[in-house]
C-alpha cells in the first residue's frame, strides 16, 4: 500500500475510526441534500486521490473506481450508488458478484 495517500485509509479520517470499505467511504463524501445533482468529474477532481479500501488487502484511489462510472451527472444519491456499484463490478474491484455474474467468482 502506498504511503503517499492524502489520509491513512484505516486511520480516523480515512475510515472514521473503523475499517469502512468502498461504497461507504464514497457515500460519506457527499451530502444528499446539498450535493445533488452532482457532476462526476468535479467530484473526482476533489476526491480522486482519496484512498478507498476495497477489501482487507486492497486500497485504490477513488479516481480508479470512477474510471468505470457512467453517467457524467447524478440526479440523486441513489443514482450515484447504482453507478458506483456497476463500476465496482465492471472494474472487477469486488471478488464476488452478488447476482452470480461469474460463477468462478466468490459469492458474498
Amino acid at each position: 500500500m502506498s504511503s503517499n495517500w492524502p489520509v491513512d485509509p484505516d486511520g480516523e479520517e480515512g475510515s472514521e475510526g473503523m475499517r469502512k470499505f468502498d461504497m461507504r467511504i464514497i457515500a460519506d463524501k457527499v451530502d444528499e441534500e446539498e450535493d445533488f445533482p452532482m457532476d462526476r468529474d468535479e467530484f473526482v477532481e476533489e476526491y480522486g486521490e482519496y484512498p478507498i479500501r476495497i477489501n482487507y488487502e486492497t486500497v485504490v484511489p477513488m479516481s480508479e473506481i470512477f474510471e468505470y462510472v457512467e453517467p457524467a451527472e447524478f440526479e440523486t444519491m441513489l443514482d450515484m450508488h447504482k453507478a458506483v456499484g456497476a463500476a465496482m463490478r465492471a472494474g472487477d474491484f469486488w471478488t464476488y458478484h452478488p447476482q452470480g455474474k461469474n460463477p468462478e467468482k466468490k459469492h458474498a
